[in-house]
């Protein structure tokens, strides 16, 4: 089944929404991390958690190759446990409330579930031979 006929562009998959909502979601908050963690853990969590989308991105665009387009998933895996490292220490540093911290771990389970499920079933999302594709 070629499943990546139902999806125009990245922005279709529900994975990449729900990893650019969360994404959003910690830019809010992180806003009122303190100001001494500008430059470590409110770096981190946002580079983290951009870096799922850019790399679900990088991945729906390198789908003509099997190989290209597991390895970008799986980039997107990694920055998705390390967003939720992130997380974790947030609601230590009681910079984020624990409800909100569970909330948004929770939804990067979600996500690393959804990315793991395309990946062993990546034959169904990659373009066939001479797939010429929408830029």
């Amino acid at each position: 089944m070629f499943m990546s006929r139902m999806v125009v562009r990245h922005q279709d998959l529900e994975v990449y929404k729900k990893a650019f909502e969360a994404a959003m979601d910690i830019f809010e908050l992180s806003k009122n991390f303190p100001k001494e963690e500008t430059y470590s853990l409110t770096d981190q969590i946002r580079r983290t958690s951009r870096s799922v989308c850019a790399n679900i991105a990088e991945a729906w665009r390198k789908r003509r190759y099997e190989a290209a387009f597991i390895c970008k998933l799986n980039d997107s895996e990694a920055e998705s446990a390390e967003t939720q490292t992130w997380l974790e220490v947030s609601v230590r540093c009681a910079y984020l409330d624990r409800e909100t911290g569970k909330r948004l771990f929770k939804t990067y389970d979600e996500i690393i579930s959804m990315l793991v499920k395309m990946i062993n079933d990546a034959d169904s999302w990659v373009l066939p031979s001479g797939h010429k594709g929408k830029r």
